[in-house]
């Protein structure tokens, strides 16, 4: 059989050894016809494309499974106001806007100076009274608001985070004349970076957009593989709606998950829950959680054999997560029989690793946290909260490998934007952003194991190991080539490499 396309690489990581081939990727169609240590030349006739990688590095096209489209895009809707010099400027910028928009529409911008103290909401209320204005600030960390908007969204600038501006993600998202287009380029920036599929989390019943993405498959328009999860944020986990997704997407681009929620918070706002007080606070945990709801929703979910993942960063977290889904339905050999899954794992305990080992728990690791961190704040933080005894057990993926843990890798984007090269540098590496010494190196992964993470891990934890994840003969031909080969290029240069080709289903969705 002759291929469409032929790759030809000195540098081949199949993600099924630790070693990489030198050989060539053979694609008929939208799969892999062959992996082998050769040029292909058997596989190459008139109509065949011949890519001549030389030492670039081919990989399994990679997953990322945790992030929230709805969040990328409250960050480029909207008018951009970062030019204005002052408050006044600011309304004078929104007044022009106006005057084409119907009379009580919302008024959003964004890049607004959380200096400009003045927008207050009764200065805002008097320059605009009867429409809803929301101005975020810069680096999204907060925002100013007038009374309508208030009273429309039923957040406040004091509550502006996710969960809590539901209403306004949901408005945004309805909008399917700016939301579709603003889909199509976020998977494009995802080809970029190498990204095949993600796992999309979406408010609870992802406010309609889920048509978009039936409408988008069916037309052919997905550039990546689009699993998506509902985070119950209005009203209570809805079985019945993951039934019906459950039915209505069985293709090879989009899929329903299963359910995602939270449980603690950061460490460094005393709010991941801790099995030992912090040290600047009597406390083991400033938040509120309602265990017993999570855990009644996550079996009721593994009931019906959907799966669930439960985002914890504190170690007691991490725990009561484990004994939570000890309790869900299990095979055999005692491992789970639903691909539960703990985000984020920021903090843990060593022995809770083993036990989620054995029974199967799927990790979802940030790689490239330490990317928004730097070396002497992190280190000062962990050393006023919870000391460095403790702090030893941060980022342990080390231990989470060695305890059989399958590894996927998320970025929770917005918080964070895929870069594979990036995460080398932080998780293999074990830097900060600054250099400098490695931070607990001992936590860190190899590079083979990043990769697979990424490729075969992500793959696992949406349950398409079977046709995706590792470069095999039979597989679907979905691709990442870097232009360089990885595993060659010194620490201190891992951040300067890139993706240079992305290939999804067969198709070149990238080409540098």
């Amino acid at each position: 059989m002759k291929a469409d396309k032929l790759l030809q690489s000195r540098a081949v990581f199949t993600g099924l050894e630790e070693n990489l081939m030198d050989g060539c990727i053979a694609i008929k169609g939208n799969r892999i016809i062959a992996v082998e240590p050769t040029d292909g030349e058997e596989y190459i006739d008139s109509h065949t494309q011949v890519f001549h990688l030389g030492d670039r590095l081919i990989c399994p096209g990679f997953t990322d499974v945790h992030c929230f489209f709805t969040g990328y895009l409250l960050t480029i809707s909207g008018m951009e106001l970062k030019e204005c010099r002052s408050p006044e400027e600011v309304v004078l910028a929104l007044k022009k806007h106006c005057g084409g928009l119907k009379e009580g529409a919302l008024i959003l911008a964004r890049e607004v100076s959380p200096a400009f103290i003045q927008l207050t909401q009764e200065y805002l209320d008097e320059a605009f009274a009867s429409s809803p204005v929301i101005l975020i600030h810069s680096g999204n960390e907060g925002c100013f608001m007038n009374t309508a908007a208030v009273k429309a969204f039923e957040f406040t600038p004091e509550s502006f985070f996710p969960e809590s501006c539901w209403r306004l993600l949901g408005h945004i998202l309805k909008e399917t004349s700016s939301s579709v287009p603003a889909f199509k380029k976020y998977l494009n920036f995802m080809n970029s970076k190498g990204i095949t599929s993600i796992k999309e989390m979406g408010f609870d019943d992802f406010f309609g957009f889920t048509e978009e993405l039936k409408r988008l498959e069916n037309e052919g328009e997905l550039t990546a593989r689009v699993s998506f999860m509902s985070q119950p944020v209005s009203s209570p986990m809805d079985l019945e709606f993951g039934r019906k997704m459950r039915r209505e997407f069985t293709g090879s681009f989009v899929r329903f998950s299963g359910y995602n929620q939270m449980t603690d918070g950061s460490i460094s706002q005393t709010e991941g829950e801790m099995k030992e007080p912090y040290l600047s606070e009597n406390t083991c945990c400033t938040k509120t959680i309602d265990w017993k709801k999570l855990e009644q929703d996550t079996l009721a979910a593994d009931k019906e054999s959907f799966r669930f993942s439960l985002h914890a960063q504190g170690d007691r977290a991490i725990e009561k997560v484990i004994q939570i889904f000890s309790k869900c339905q299990k095979r055999e050999d005692g491992t789970l029989k639903n691909r539960h899954a703990i985000t984020d794992l920021e903090c843990s305990d060593p022995l809770d690793l083993e036990e989620m080992g054995r029974l199967g728990i799927i990790a979802e690791i940030y790689p490239q946290i330490m990317s928004i961190a730097n070396g002497k704040d992190k280190l000062a933080m962990i050393r006023e909260k919870i000391g460095m005894d403790r702090g030893r057990n941060y980022w342990n993926r080390r231990k989470m490998a060695d305890s059989h843990v399958i590894i996927s890798c998320g970025t929770d984007l917005p918080l964070l934007f895929d870069d594979i090269p990036e995460s080398i540098y932080h998780a293999v590496g074990a830097r900060f952003p600054e250099g400098g010494e490695p931070f607990l190196p001992e936590n860190a992964l190899r590079l083979n194991e990043l990769l697979r993470a990424w490729s075969y891990g992500g793959q696992y934890n949406l349950g398409l190991e079977d046709c995706l994840g590792t470069l095999e003969a039979g597989k679907l031909a979905d691709i990442t080539v870097f232009d360089r080969n990885l595993f060659e290029t010194p620490m201190e240069e891992i951040r300067d490499s890139s993706v240079c080709l992305t290939m999804v289903d067969g198709k070149i969705v990238y080409q540098a």
